[in-house]
């Protein structure tokens, strides 16, 4: 049986083919697209599933879309008649709900050479959430949590997973919610993106929870959850600007102006960083730990079960999954590589089989799930350019050994070069997990500085990560377990963090990619031939991209290469070098 699961109509569109229990491809269409966090109908996305597995639109059962107008149907009259929301909110409410129920409209007009003849069927926004960790995850029971901003009226879920089954025994409904808490609060920290979360994560470090009352008058534990004060908000009562039509999400204002009157003058975008703002992040990382700690505190008081999976949104937030062991009795915690709303095509297709029958799922052990490219497109795609200047003056060599091919990029990190590695399949979810990844030398000091000089150039505050050998974990990190989507942030061992400073954040922090050979055996084998040489197993990892989405072809990794100052390029089997 083969099944489409799609996130559409939302940031980070996706799409994914799942058949009789095993995930055969996934991937965001921003890697298409090329704009970060790209919403809209994933055309492309299917396009590749299809492709790659030689299929058609007639050879798929069903199309299954993370998102069902009918759940909460009372509640969502309810609140309508409320008086609480204006026309303008209820109006842009239904317009989504329209675009969303015309899937067979859209698979005419992007694939109009093919026919579908299948079904169409709708799976709740954080059921999709849940399926997506806990149906992969390996554990036959576990609690099961889903954090993000909304979805189907929601923005919260929660229950237990057993037998391949999820029982949701509580939700958070609109309009109070943590993920808007946090975006929110984003906006009014100066980051103004879509997606600008993980910027609050890395800045919260440099301060201190300054302002820990004031984000206990914003938000409030209570025994069903948490709830929102909402007179520091507009999302329930007006309607904020939000534009996905073919681009990146655009969000208007979250919060009101009665949260300047608490908070102070909201920050200019422009304006350099003090230490006030770096108190406040560090305030809304505070209370957002607080807060998540509190629901699994509750749910496994509700379970008492070791086991947790993590998804939505929230699931993202990796200074916060790598303190649960230690917030909470929860033993082992599982978070999909892509958690977010990309994550939740995988959960709908899942769902949609269960439907149909399908009872057995396969475990998600690693993310290299997108496309992939051979030696023969890896060498057209040089021929095509054999002719620009900017290759002349590199050295090229190809068809290198594997082994030779470690040794020799082994090499160009402790020289202190900066490398892009392009291999295998691309990576499923946001992070780069060493097949789309730049690297470097996790032991200098000025390696942060280098990157952002010579490509990456983004706020100095953010940490880069180390990929470190599964084995080798225990030995340099207070906290030993499997990370192997980089979905945890954990201490390095105070002993060990002057040894590895480009990968140790300022408060002797690492969000770190655990990697095991038999999941990516190039890449284990790059990170241990530089550990051999200099008794350091990991190297620093950043994903392979200069403010755009992480490349995917081999043309978009020689293009970021020629027009950063990237020192090395290696394309599967061919390396290239600047020379002098």
């Amino acid at each position: 049986m083969n099944v489409i699961g799609i996130n559409a109509f939302h940031g980070d569109s996706a799409a994914c083919l799942y058949r009789d229990g095993e995930l055969l491809s996934a991937v965001e269409e921003e890697r298409f697209r090329r704009i970060k966090h790209w919403a809209g109908f994933p055309s492309e996305s299917i396009r590749y599933c299809l492709t790659s597995n030689g299929l058609t639109l007639q050879d798929i059962d069903v199309i299954a879309v993370n998102s069902d107008s009918s759940v909460a149907r009372w509640s969502k009259l309810k609140y309508a008649l409320s008086g609480g929301a204006s026309v303008a909110l209820l109006k842009e409410k239904l317009t989504v709900r329209k675009k969303r129920l015309a899937i067979t409209d859209w698979l005419a007009i992007s694939l109009p050479d093919q026919s579908f003849k299948g079904q169409v069927e709708h799976v709740e926004h954080h059921l999709a959430h849940l399926a997506s960790a806990y149906n992969v995850s390996g554990f036959d029971q576990s609690a099961v949590i889903s954090v993000d901003g909304f979805g189907d009226f929601a923005s919260a879920a929660w229950g237990e997973g057993k037998d391949g089954h999820i029982e949701i025994d509580h939700r958070v409904q609109f309009p109070h919610s943590l993920g808007v808490f946090y975006q929110a609060m984003t906006q009014y920290l100066g980051f103004p993106h879509y997606g600008d979360e993980y910027k609050i994560m890395g800045l919260a470090p440099y301060g201190k929870p300054a302002f820990a009352a004031e984000m206990d008058e914003i938000l409030r534990a209570s025994e069903s959850g948490f709830t929102l004060n909402l007179n520091y908000f507009r999302h329930h009562r007006e309607s904020v600007a939000y534009e996905w039509e073919d681009g990146a999400p655009i969000f208007g204002r979250l919060f009101s102006d009665d949260l300047a009157q608490l908070l102070g003058p909201v920050r200019d975008p422009a304006a350099p960083l003090e230490q006030r703002d770096k108190d406040l992040a560090r305030s809304v990382q505070d209370a957002y730990e607080r807060m998540f700690f509190h629901l699994l505190n509750q749910l496994h008081e509700q379970t008492a079960l070791d086991h947790l999976c993590v998804a939505g949104g929230c699931g993202m937030n990796s200074v916060a999954n790598g303190k649960v062991h230690l917030n909470t009795p929860f033993k082992e915690i599982y978070v999909q590589s892509a958690a977010g709303d990309a994550g939740g095509a995988l959960g709908a297709a899942i769902v949609a089989g269960q439907r149909h029958g399908v009872s057995k799922h396969a475990p998600m052990q690693h993310a290299y799930w997108g496309p992939q490219f051979d030696e023969r497109a890896i060498k057209a795609c040089l021929d095509a350019v054999a002719d620009d200047p900017r290759l002349q003056e590199c050295e090229i060599v190809h068809h290198i050994e594997t082994s030779q091919l470690v040794d020799l990029v082994s090499d160009d990190l402790i020289a202190g070069r900066v490398v892009g590695w392009f291999q295998g399949a691309l990576e499923w979810g946001p992070r780069a997990l060493g097949n789309r990844s730049i690297l470097g030398d996790p032991r200098r000091a000025d390696m942060k500085d280098i990157l952002n000089l010579k490509i990456k150039r983004r706020e100095s505050f953010r940490p880069f990560a180390p990929s470190v050998l599964r084995e080798q974990v225990a030995n340099w990190f207070e906290s030993d377990a499997p990370v192997p989507f980089m979905m945890k942030v954990f201490q390095i061992k105070a002993e060990r963090r002057a040894e590895i400073p480009a990968v140790t954040h300022v408060d002797g922090s690492g969000r770190l990619q655990t990697v095991e050979r038999a999941h990516n055996p190039a890449y284990w084998d790059l990170i241990n031939a530089f550990y051999q040489k200099t008794g350091v197993p990991m190297v620093l990892n950043t994903s392979f991209n200069e403010n755009e989405p992480v490349v995917c072809t081999p043309q978009e990794a020689l293009d970021c290469f020629l027009r950063t100052n990237m020192d090395v390029l290696v394309l599967g089997a061919t390396r290239i070098q600047r020379l002098g």
